[in-house]
């Protein structure tokens, strides 16, 4: 069959949980290969919307959801997510690698008193220690969720580990933790968790040939810890390759990749935005788009869809189809404005720099289209979609070389125009 790929062509946020829940009910396994819960998709159900951080958004649908080794787990939280999806009835037939990473109470800890030690400097994370997590995977410091299943493994384990964090902890002026504390309660995570713990790169080779697999994609491309506004990013990759390094399987068997950006831009947090709207017109983007982040619970900052870095983007990525969300949000305005170039110091630019300084003084180039000031949100089909609002589709195809082929045109699930 064919591995479809769900990624986020902007600051995150973008709206991927409707899509990956209408592909998820054609798939066989939905996977989420990267990230934490410092993610969040937000997915409405008739009258019931669910906030999921970890678990893959195809549980909804009763598909086999599997957490790859590329994710950082809390335990407590996916613990918790469990159980709330058990309240509304639903069994997660779920599957976490056995190589993920675990996060810590430490990381938690060394999380908020570095962004606290920075001050007006800090990068804005949601000190949930992914940063921190992610930093003890490449040093070699990691504890995997297969070490929570073997008491005298994971007791060496600490011992080695934690003289070093006690020390980091006392530097920071933090207290230490109570280590057997530590390690019994998480003991106690593995052996609730010990059913879902397994090897999940041999699982999803093993179907991948005779089964649809749906990739998952958190955060996005603008906030990589490689392609994004470096170092305001996240600790991980949501662009497409990061598939393969962070659930196991060959590019080979990726054979669709749907990229997915608001019809405005939006981020949460610190860091450049070249195509941020401060005044009245910021303000009512997030006022009409309900732009609350799911997981910090923070104002989004918001501005017009930047095609300069959805043009460098999808290069990166490859998408086949854009899926452009929140388009309803825009019948509100009689002009609407999409960024398709950049000055830098007076010189026309085409492309976003690697600087975030420099990225901080860019001043965009709009362009500007008559708003259709029509409500869309019970339109389904494409030819119905005013004139206006297609003439604005069209333009994003043109300006990116991809085709459009998924609309978001209101906040329930079966808001969607297929072209």
């Amino acid at each position: 069959m064919a591995g479809i790929a769900i990624v986020g062509l902007q600051w995150g946020d973008e709206g991927k949980g409707k899509i990956t829940d209408y592909f998820a009910s054609q798939a066989d396994c939905v996977v989420r290969y990267q990230g934490g819960n410092n993610a969040g998709h937000t997915i409405v159900i008739g009258e019931r919307k669910y906030k999921l951080h970890l678990i893959p958004s195809g549980v909804l649908q009763n598909k086999k959801v599997v957490i790859g080794n590329g994710v950082v787990v809390d335990p407590a939280v996916l613990l918790k997510e469990i159980e709330m999806l058990r309240q509304h009835n639903i069994e997660p037939d779920l599957m976490v690698s056995d190589r993920a990473n675990v996060i810590m109470p430490y990381h938690r800890m060394l999380d908020g008193a570095e962004e606290a030690l920075l001050g007006s400097k800090k990068v804005g994370t949601t000190k949930r220690g992914i940063g921190p997590c992610y930093s003890d995977k490449i040093a070699r410091h990691g504890i995997r969720m297969r070490d929570l299943l073997n008491e005298e493994e994971f007791r060496e384990k600490m011992e080695r580990i934690m003289p070093i964090k006690q020390r980091i902890l006392e530097v920071y002026g933090l207290e230490k933790i109570d280590e057997e504390k530590l390690i019994e309660e998480y003991l106690a995570y593995g052996k609730e968790l010990e059913k879902y713990i397994g090897d999940t790169i041999y699982f999803l080779n093993s179907i991948i040939d005779e089964k649809e697999v749906l990739f998952e994609g958190a955060q996005g491309i603008l906030l990589d810890i490689d392609y994004g506004t470096y170092p305001f990013v996240t600790s991980s990759s949501p662009v497409t390759g990061g598939i393969c390094t962070g659930a196991g399987i060959s590019p080979k068997k990726i054979k669709r990749i749907i990229g997915v950006a608001k019809a405005y831009v939006t981020r949460v947090g610190m860091g450049p935005m070249p195509t941020e709207e401060k005044g009245e017109i910021g303000d009512f983007l997030a006022e009409k788009g309900g732009e609350i982040g799911t997981t910090t619970g923070r104002r989004r900052r918001c501005g017009w869809i930047d095609l300069v870095a959805l043009r460098k983007f999808a290069r990166v990525n490859g998408p086949d189809n854009w899926n452009i969300t929140k388009l309803d949000v825009l019948s509100a305005f009689d002009t609407i404005g999409a960024v398709v170039g950049y000055t830098l110091d007076g010189e026309e630019i085409f492309s976003l720099p690697s600087r975030s300084e420099d990225q901080e003084r860019i001043v965009p180039i709009i362009e500007e289209f008559e708003g259709w000031e029509t409500d869309i949100s019970e339109i389904r089909s494409y030819e119905d979609l005013p004139e206006k609002a297609r003439n604005f589709l069209n333009f994003i195809e043109d300006e990116t070389g991809v085709r459009v082929k998924y609309i978001g045109v209101g906040a329930s699930n079966d808001a969607i125009v297929i072209k």
